[in-house]
């Protein structure tokens, strides 16, 4: 079956996430970061550079910048209090954050006006709680293009800002999840109550725990990504919506694993509360099916809302109901 291409919304905030690069690299005078480089930190609005991250999230501060951060090994991490600022990898992929957290949370712990992240790779977070994440959003808005998430208790874990948007493009999440804590699992993405949640082009595979993404987000769009679980170990949902959302999920590829902790369904809306109405809810264009050689029966979408959902054409494998109202 050939799946029809359902159209995404937001398309400027899409854009945004596209442009964070290219915006970045032409902001820098020819030859300046070279020039005045002393540190793998670079402001690009003035080439000055600093060996310690967190000194170039200061000098910025409650305004807005760039920071150009060079490839290589970074084991140290960085609060951001206020302001907008843009953290570009110089080569995408070797910039790496390597298991240096900040505030027992994070490598980046993000509380400003808005944060976008291109390039850069976190990997092996791990905190007492067990939630350590690459990123840490407690308010205002992020971007977040072309990055990887690995190896950790979990990627990328948020507050809430009913206000705020989050956008997530061409990003990859591996080896990430964890139900070790007393206080809940954590998963490869966990978004609390925003405003809207965008996930594109993106790709979820070998959780460890938990589910694949998260999202208590009044509205979510998540399109043309993929959610692998074929090699996953006790892992739960793909996507678990458990406040409700309107939007749509479309055009995406699923594939159930053999080790599962719960693998009664692949989405779940509605399981923990009705704090957003999910009328209308679009679920259509995707691709589900189980695992090769996995004999087991189990649901597309489960529904504990009772809402009107949109469930429009899918392409489900052996073993898969299409729709079950919970």
């Amino acid at each position: 079956m050939e799946n029809r291409l359902y159209p995404v919304e937001s398309r400027r905030a899409s854009k945004l996430a596209l442009a964070v690069a290219t915006l970045a690299i032409a902001a820098i005078p020819a030859g300046t970061a070279l020039a005045q480089s002393t540190g793998p930190f670079t402001v690009v609005e003035n080439g000055r550079s600093y060996a310690q991250l967190q000194d170039a999230v200061n000098a910025i501060g409650n305004g807005s910048g760039t920071i150009s951060i060079a490839s290589g090994t970074h084991r140290q991490c960085a609060v951001q209090q206020g302001g907008s600022i843009s953290y570009l990898a110089v080569e995408p992929g070797k910039a790496i954050f390597d298991g240096v957290t900040c505030e027992g949370k994070a490598a980046l712990v993000l509380r400003g006006r808005e944060a976008s992240i291109s390039g850069l790779v976190f990997r092996r977070m791990a905190v007492p709680d067990f939630n350590g994440a690459g990123i840490r959003l407690e308010q205002g808005n992020l971007t977040v293009s072309q990055s990887w998430f690995s190896d950790s208790q979990q990627g990328i874990l948020t507050g809430n800002d009913a206000n705020g948007r989050i956008v997530i493009d061409k990003s990859t999440f591996s080896g990430l999840g964890t139900c070790e804590g007393g206080g809940g699992c954590a998963h490869s993405v966990y978004v609390g109550d925003y405003g809207q949640l965008r996930v594109t082009r993106s790709r979820f595979e070998r959780g460890s725990g938990g589910h694949y993404l998260k999202a208590r987000a009044a509205r979510v769009e998540i399109a043309a990504s993929s959610f692998d679980d074929s090699a996953g170990q006790n892992t739960n949902y793909m996507i678990d919506l458990p406040a409700g959302a309107t939007g749509q999920i479309t055009n995406n590829w699923f594939v159930q694993g053999r080790s599962k902790e719960n693998y009664s369904a692949f989405i779940a809306v509605g399981a923990e509360q009705k704090l957003h109405p999910s009328d209308g809810l679009l679920v259509a264009g995707n691709d589900a099916r189980l695992a090769p050689n996995l004999n087991r029966e189990t649901v597309f979408v489960a529904d504990w809302s009772g809402a009107d959902i949109d469930l429009g054409p899918n392409n489900l494998g052996v073993g898969l109901k299409r729709f079950e109202r919970r």
